[in-house]
């Protein structure tokens, strides 16, 4: 069931014919709505829509741009709840979450907002007499996005309130798993005074066809993706014959590492904080878990008590804490990892599950993981939280950067001197230290070797929808 307030934004979409895009809760199994089914040519469409609104768009003040976007944070801060009942229902997160996620989409749109009027160009110092040198920021024309199912509010504002910022017009392509959400973002953006063609979203089953023309197409300028490394990969190669601007946010394999002298009530918060948050379906999440050898047995126990206080049941429990995966085929690659790891002689211990039916799995701890067992090296996405012993301080950084992932690692610890090696030792593009949830619209985000290039959020995630035009003069009479 769609909320009322956000009816309007998906009912020119729906499509109950056999071939729509079935949208379903991921909780009970039960059909939230079918929607049109886009292919090729209306991916091509929209492609052409934008790149004739991108002119129009371009043309007209930041001032103005940030104007409308301050009207789109208002109306996103306005319909928090139901944004956050919607996402719930089609992505099956927990709703203490999802309205979390609804004010963090949001904010990324107050900030870009702000962000528009301060697209600075520079003046340099001459360096030949009577000639002027300057540089011009300027949008770099039509964008396309692909974003996923775990964070549907908020990897689309990420992406698209800068891009909208700079002057860009945006081609999105959310998850055919929680398209609602992108459907609602963009009406709410319509209703706030966005053109039409500005803010193109395309629904579809046909991920490689559409796909193909975002990655392939000569009209769009910047391509941006959020998703495994291995999709990454093969979007990267396919943008590489019109050399796009591209930016990926990839697969991650975080480490997060407790010393003997950390603070053990505060690790344990921000252990649970970063394994636990969406059922543990994010790219930060905390996947290894590394806790030196004095402390290993009593925060293992520790951890063992909380996770079994957590409540797994349907997202719109006020008293749920965690909710089902995304699909059953999450739930099979979690179980093959889980059983790998218990075959070579990992111990369990499970929480339990407090609902029937769904796409569920129980929380679980899986204890004395070692790097021979596949669940060290792989992304789990999942609430299990591999624990890993270790000795010495070299011991561990080695261990946590022997991965090609660098997205987010964790580490705490009171040695300042520890904390500040630490945060030039390990080989990633986020370090928390003391901190388990340290994503923030303020500070740039994304990884280094196969977990992405690029970034999104703060200054940064400006420049990414900017291309920099160097403009000399000469002496003018």
């Amino acid at each position: 069931m769609i909320p009322d307030a956000l009816k309007f934004t998906i009912e020119p979409h729906i499509d109950n014919s056999p071939q729509g895009v079935e949208v379903r809760n991921p909780a009970t199994g039960g059909l939230l709505a079918r929607l049109k089914n886009q292919g090729v040519d209306d991916a091509l469409a929209a492609v052409d829509r934008a790149e004739s609104a991108f002119g129009a768009w371009s043309g007209i003040t930041a001032k103005a741009r940030s104007l409308i976007l301050k009207r789109w944070y208002d109306l996103i801060i306005h319909h928090a709840e139901d944004l956050a009942l919607l996402v719930t229902r089609e992505q099956g997160r927990v709703l203490k979450e999802t309205r979390g996620e609804a004010l963090y989409a949001a904010s990324f749109v107050e900030w870009f907002a702000e962000e528009a009027k301060r697209a600075y160009g520079r003046t340099i110092p001459e360096t030949v007499e009577g000639k002027t040198l300057m540089t011009l920021k300027l949008p770099v024309g039509v964008c396309a996005a692909i974003t996923p199912w775990n964070f549907p509010l908020s990897m689309i504002t990420r992406k698209v309130a800068p891009a909208l910022a700079a002057g860009c017009t945006v081609v999105i392509k959310p998850s055919e798993e929680t398209p609602l959400s992108a459907l609602a973002l963009q009406g709410l953006a319509l209703k706030a005074g966005l053109p039409h063609g500005v803010m193109e979203v395309v629904i579809s089953n046909n991920a490689q066809g559409v796909g193909q023309v975002l990655t392939k197409n000569p009209k769009i300028a910047k391509f941006s993706f959020t998703g495994s490394t291995m999709v990454g990969k093969h979007l990267y190669a396919q943008c590489a014959d019109t050399i796009k601007k591209v930016s990926l946010e990839l697969g991650g394999n975080a480490p997060f590492i407790i010393f003997d002298d950390a603070d053990m009530a505060a690790a344990l918060e921000g252990v649970l904080a970063s394994k636990f948050r969406n059922s543990g379906q994010t790219c930060v999440c905390a996947n290894r878990i590394f806790v030196q050898t004095k402390a290993y047995d009593a925060f293992v126990n520790a951890l063992k008590l909380r996770m079994e206080a957590l409540i797994m049941t349907d997202g719109e429990r006020q008293d749920a804490d965690l909710g089902p995966l995304i699909n059953k085929k999450a739930v099979d690659k979690i179980k093959a990892l889980v059983f790998d790891a218990h075959s070579n002689g990992a111990h369990l211990i499970e929480a339990k599950v407090d609902h029937e039916g769904g796409s569920f799995y129980p929380a679980t701890i899986v204890s004395g993981v070692t790097p021979q067992m596949a669940i060290f090296a792989e992304e789990i996405f999942g609430p299990v939280a591999s624990m890993i012993r270790f000795e010495t301080e070299d011991e561990v950084i080695e261990m946590a950067n022997s991965t090609p992932y660098g997205l987010a690692a964790y580490a705490f610890t009171k040695d300042i001197g520890r904390a500040m090696r630490l945060t030039r030792k390990l080989n990633y593009g986020m370090v928390g230290i003391n901190d388990g949830l340290m994503s923030t619209e303020v500070a740039p985000f994304g990884g280094v070797k196969q977990s992405g290039i690029g970034r999104e959020g703060a200054s940064e995630g400006l420049e990414e929808y900017l291309s920099t035009r160097f403009v000399s003069f000469g002496k003018v009479d």
